[in-house]
């Protein structure tokens, strides 16, 4: 072991132990601590909005007036976000941003003033930032501070209370990844997404409640609770939709909810799903969309107390490379001034137009979500949720 390497070990296990014991607000002097002490001349956590926009500066202290917050889309910190790759100019100082990444979701940026950037220094930086990404969803668990920096507006009650279910945007592994956007960010009602690894198993759900208040996110958040407890003790798709139609029936019984719940074998490409008065998933393959692929009988929505008898699973195989598309109505009924619906075609075209680009499914639909607030001027009149599932088994182990 090198001289250096032994060094950022010292450094990011001092910056490990002082952490156990700091409170969220000392979070950014911490890091800003360890950064100095691998050569830089200063620091800063960036962190992203919930709209996906802009990176803002964490505050050190809190309170504390800082820097500008950056654009995700045109500036160079913002391409380290995008793209979760390591962005450096040169000058005097050298500028370095570095992604936070936990697994494969974005959390932000770490930005390093330094007199130099070398592949050394770089590296070290890199495993700071890893660290730092940590550190901050530790913290954010319980922190006003780091939640507060992440929202432009002030959240409307329903939209608090979905947001505290929701799983992160993006989950992944070697053979499978799934990413999903939800607006209007602040006011959302309705609508909410689950998605989880199991084994060799990926679960996802996407709901549609009735209306637009805190009953409908009520029915949701009840939607959402009743899938998890379900399938973690072991209930399949059909016990899930049963349980929460129950749900819904027995204690917010003037609300209906759609919904799809899937399960797809990482291994095999098995994909089984219900389908609840939703619209149907689409499959996407070799860039196009494969026509009415998974479209099937739909059963009644949740919550009329139904569905107590047998439940359709349907059940078909994927193929490597294959992309799943679940959304909500809101997505592709959504008007734009001149009454132009966004469509399902301009919604997998867009989609795909980005992919093929070379963006990471995160970053699509990050664009995607974007180019639908633009066509209804920033004002949507319904929820919208998208959520991308994409099978890429790895076949490079044996």
């Amino acid at each position: 072991m090198s001289d250096d390497d032994t060094a950022l070990g010292r450094v990011l296990a001092r910056l490990l132990a002082r952490s156990q014991g700091a409170g969220p607000n000392e979070v950014s002097h911490l890091l800003r601590e360890a950064a100095l002490a691998l050569g830089a001349t200063e620091a800063r956590v960036y962190l992203a909005d919930v709209q996906q926009r802009h990176l803002v500066p964490l505050p050190d202290p809190p309170g504390a007036p800082g820097p500008d917050p950056v654009d995700v889309g045109s500036t160079l910190g913002g391409r380290a976000y995008r793209y979760q790759e390591v962005q450096i100019s040169t000058g005097t100082p050298a500028v370095g941003w570095f992604p936070l990444v936990d697994g494969i979701e974005r959390i932000g940026v770490l930005r390093i003033e330094a007199l130099t950037l070398g592949r050394e220094t770089v590296e070290a930086f890199e495993a700071l930032a890893a660290l730092a990404a940590l550190l901050v969803l530790s913290k954010a668990a319980y922190s006003d501070v780091i939640v507060r920096t992440t929202r432009r507006e002030e959240m409307s009650l329903q939209a608090e209370l979905l947001w505290a279910f929701l799983p992160p945007r993006t989950i992944g592994t070697r053979d499978v990844t799934s990413s999903a956007v939800l607006e209007p960010a602040y006011d959302v009602g309705g609508d909410a997404f689950d998605h989880s690894m199991a084994g060799g198993r990926l679960h996802v759900s996407v709901f549609d409640a009735m209306g637009h208040d805190l009953a409908s996110g009520g029915a949701s958040a009840v939607a959402l609770a009743a899938c998890r407890s379900t399938r973690r003790a072991g209930g399949g798709l059909a016990d899930i939709t049963r349980t929460i139609d129950r749900a819904l029936a027995r204690w917010i019984p003037d609300r209906l909810l759609t919904a799809v719940v899937a399960d797809l074998d990482t291994g095999t490409g098995d994909l089984a799903w219900v389908n609840c008065g939703h619209p149907p998933p689409l499959l996407i393959r070799d860039r196009h969309v494969v026509p009415d692929a998974l479209r099937r009988h739909a059963e009644l929505p949740l919550g009329l107390g139904f569905h107590d008898g047998e439940q359709t699973v349907h059940h078909t195989r994927l193929q490597p490379g294959d992309r799943l598309l679940f959304y909500t109505d809101g997505v592709t009924e959504a008007r734009s001034g001149a009454g132009e619906v966004f469509g399902e075609q301009r919604l997998t075209d867009t989609l795909v137009q980005h992919m093929a680009g070379g963006e990471p499914a995160p970053e699509a639909l990050r664009h995607l979500v974007h180019g639908l607030l633009a066509h209804q001027d920033h004002r949507l009149r319904d929820d919208a949720t998208i959520l991308l599932a994409e099978w890429h088994p790895d076949r490079s182990e044996p």
